[in-house]
């Protein structure tokens, strides 16, 4: 386990970590072993194989590492896996959230597991103020003063205002993944709230960076990155080259699997992700209540665009 105290991320000026978060940022599934419980080998292999192909940002206890149906230890234990896994070859910017106090307690851990930053979920209590948000937060990076956070923003509702009153209140909060699915929007807040005092990424991962890096956005997160990341990367390096038209010949080989992912509210999120890696033979494909197995008509979806993808040479 990383010391702490010895992080040259954990010690990163606000400035230099803003820079470096702004990439591809990668969530990392959670595998599962067929009694249940978490695989921690091929959790250690997945971030692994990300790492060596280039990801230098990484979030354990994102969305698609299915945060939500995680123990709280096994969601501790996913930090310390990732922090073990990436042996100081990338950042770890450990997913916190659930209650405030909760977050702030998981936010300590991470630091103390020797991650380089944090990322807040969304608050998912059902009533919530503009003051209330901003307190939550507040309680959140006072507790880690020294670790870098990023806010995970799902709500139209917060405002480029909100953020820079919490930016202005805690110096260590250094960027924001906007997952509102609204370029003009995010234009507007990330405008009000400082272009230049956050490292914006957009949280949509692949369809919307593009839009949202004519934006203003800087880097995106991916699930997709953990199946292809050499296509993530593509997408990335034509958006900061400037290449329009090579970043939209990534975007339609992106487009179809997304999609999927995206069908039905999101239901396969993530099981899609999984059907990749498990017909890659790099993970099962099992995931947890709400989710499920994905059926067998979208299986042989998944294993068109994995035979498209080599054709391609992606894998």
């Amino acid at each position: 386990m990383t010391d702490p105290r010895t992080s040259l991320d954990a010690l990163a000026a606000p400035e230099a970590l803003r820079e470096r978060l702004s990439t591809l940022v990668a969530i990392p599934v959670t595998p599962f072993a067929p009694d249940g419980g978490v695989d921690w080998d091929a959790h250690a292999a997945l971030i692994t194989r990300s790492v060596e192909h280039g990801v230098g940002v990484l979030t354990p206890n994102g969305n698609t590492g299915e945060y939500y149906a995680l123990t709280e230890a096994e969601a501790r234990r996913a930090v310390e896996s990732a922090v073990a896994a990436v042996s100081g070859r990338a950042h770890v910017m450990a997913g916190v959230g659930l209650g405030a106090a909760s977050a702030a307690a998981a936010a300590r851990h991470a630091r103390e597991a020797g991650a380089g930053s944090v990322m807040v979920h969304q608050p998912v209590h059902p009533y919530r103020s503009a003051e209330g948000w901003v307190a939550y937060h507040r309680q959140v990076a006072e507790a880690v003063p020294e670790l870098g956070v990023v806010l995970y923003i799902r709500d139209r509702r917060i405002t480029g205002a909100a953020l820079r009153e919490l930016g202005e209140r805690c110096p260590n909060v250094v960027g924001v993944k906007y997952a509102v699915p609204d370029p003009v929007r995010f234009a507007a807040v990330a405008r009000d709230a400082g272009l230049g005092r956050f490292a914006w990424i957009c949280g949509l991962a692949e369809p919307y960076a593009p839009a949202y890096w004519a934006m203003g956005a800087a880097g995106f997160t991916s699930g997709l990155v953990n199946v292809v990341p050499r296509l993530s990367a593509a997408l990335l390096a034509a958006l900061r080259a400037g290449d329009y038209a090579a970043a939209m010949t990534a975007w339609e080989s992106i487009r179809l699997f997304e999609e999927l992912r995206a069908d039905d509210e999101s239901a396969d999120n993530v099981s899609v992700v999984k059907e990749a890696l498990a017909q890659l033979g790099l993970a099962g494909r099992a995931v947890r209540p709400p989710g499920r197995l994905l059926p067998g008509d979208r299986r042989d979806l998944v294993a068109g665009l994995i035979a498209g993808w080599k054709e391609e040479g992606w894998l």
